[in-house]
């Protein structure tokens, strides 16, 4: 191309013409159109179909990435969503959770309670269980203690041995008559 442009000025010059910018030279004209559309034809054969189809592949890329990009933010936004009621879910079984133990606390609390008063109430009926039996053996010795004390009494009274066994019955019984109207 350089070698057109050198050999065209070289024409030109020989005419005796100056080359100026306002003024048009024909051939020139009829050149450069040449040049140009063998350029073009050259482009179009050539590069023109790879750069149109490198084109059409990024297009085709970036709709396919919008597509994914588009594709994954509703994905995320579901995600998030079950997330959310799932977390919902979870805060709702650990107050229910909470709930119940409580109410078995209540309760083991109350159970603890009543088996405690209920063996307070048996070591009491135990104690009364006792002291009623003490206070029978108390009242049986009391009376050995009296007969043994009136027998003596009346011997010393009578100043006679009586038969301690004989003595004894009788005051026992007439005790027990004693014991019986009161």
């Amino acid at each position: 191309m350089m070698s057109l442009w050198v050999s065209l000025l070289a024409v030109s010059e020989e005419a005796g013409a100056t080359p100026s910018p306002l003024t048009v030279d024909g051939g020139l004209v009829l050149w450069t159109l040449v040049v140009f559309g063998l350029l073009l034809f050259i482009l179009k054969r050539s590069a023109w179909p790879v750069l149109l189809k490198a084109v059409r592949d990024r297009e085709e890329r970036l709709e396919q990435q919008i597509a994914d990009a588009e594709k994954s933010r509703a994905e995320a936004a579901k995600l998030l969503e079950e997330h959310k009621r799932l977390l919902a879910g979870a805060k709702a079984e650990a107050q229910e959770l909470l709930n119940q133990a409580k109410s078995a606390a209540e309760k083991e609390h109350a159970a603890l309670v009543a088996k405690a008063r209920e063996a307070a109430d048996e070591q009491l009926a135990r104690a009364r269980r006792d002291i009623a039996e003490e206070k029978s053996k108390a009242v049986t010795e009391l009376r050995r203690e009296a007969v043994d004390l009136s027998i003596a009494a009346a011997s010393k009274l009578i100043e006679a041995k009586l038969d301690t066994d004989a003595n004894r019955r009788l005051v026992t019984e007439y005790l027990e008559t004693l014991g019986a109207r009161t």
